[in-house]
This record gives structure tokens, C-alpha cells and sequence, in this order.
């Protein structure tokens, strides 16, 4: 699958959650209070899932943690071409990523300050 049509594939998961933003042009992503969540790049969509789900996700479908720029992101799962095609099917597991974000820290904003 091409970038184009998994960038296609990516949005129609995001949109299965109203309160799902899509953000980034380049490198499309969602993330709440700071944390991402999700992302689509050039290993196809990472998704963060907390440990319990992570350990079934990865034996259930077979993949790997996500490789980004030769580092292994431990809390993402690479999500197969096959299974994105599957929004139905990968949507759960899309909101189990999304509730997993909502308990974690927020993190600081880095704004400018105003003069």
C-alpha cells in the first residue's frame, strides 16, 4: 500500500472517534494533552497500547514493536498493511489506544512566551 492510500486508511481509524483530532501534515498523528498516541510513517501506523493489550496485539497479528529512525518505540505496535484496510476490525483497538491516552501526564506545552 502506498503512503497516499494508508494516509486514506489512517483517517477513516481517526474518524471512527469523534473526539479524534488528526493533526500533521507531513507525518499525519493524533495525541491528547501532549502524547501521541498514533501516527502514520514511514513503518506504516504506529499505535500506542497499553502493556496488556500490547502483548495480545503483537502475538494476535503478528508484528513488532514500531521502528522509527533505527529506534524500537516501546509502547507503539506496528500496525499490519492488512489490518489497516480493516477499520471495523481495528477500531477497538484505536480506542483502546485513544482511553490509554487519557491517563497519561500531560505534558507541558512549549509556547512562546507573549511580550
Amino acid at each position: 500500500m502506498d503512503f497516499e492510500e494508508a494516509k486514506e486508511r489512517y483517517a477513516d481509524l481517526v474518524a471512527t472517534i469523534d473526539e479524534a483530532q488528526l493533526k500533521g501534515a507531513k507525518t499525519p498523528y493524533t495525541s491528547m494533552n501532549g502524547n501521541m498516541y498514533s501516527y502514520l510513517g514511514e513503518n506504516g501506523v504506529g499505535l500506542r497500547l497499553p502493556a496488556n493489550v500490547r502483548e495480545e496485539f503483537l502475538a494476535k497479528y503478528g508484528t513488532t514493536l514500531y521502528h522509527a529512525h533505527g529506534i524500537v518505540q516501546k509502547e507503539y505496535v506496528t500496525v499490519p498493511a492488512a489490518l489497516l484496510v480493516k477499520t471495523d476490525e481495528l477500531a477497538p483497538y484505536f480506542r483502546l489506544s485513544f482511553d490509554y491516552a487519557k491517563t497519561l501526564k500531560p505534558k507541558a506545552t512549549k509556547r512562546t512566551p507573549k511580550s
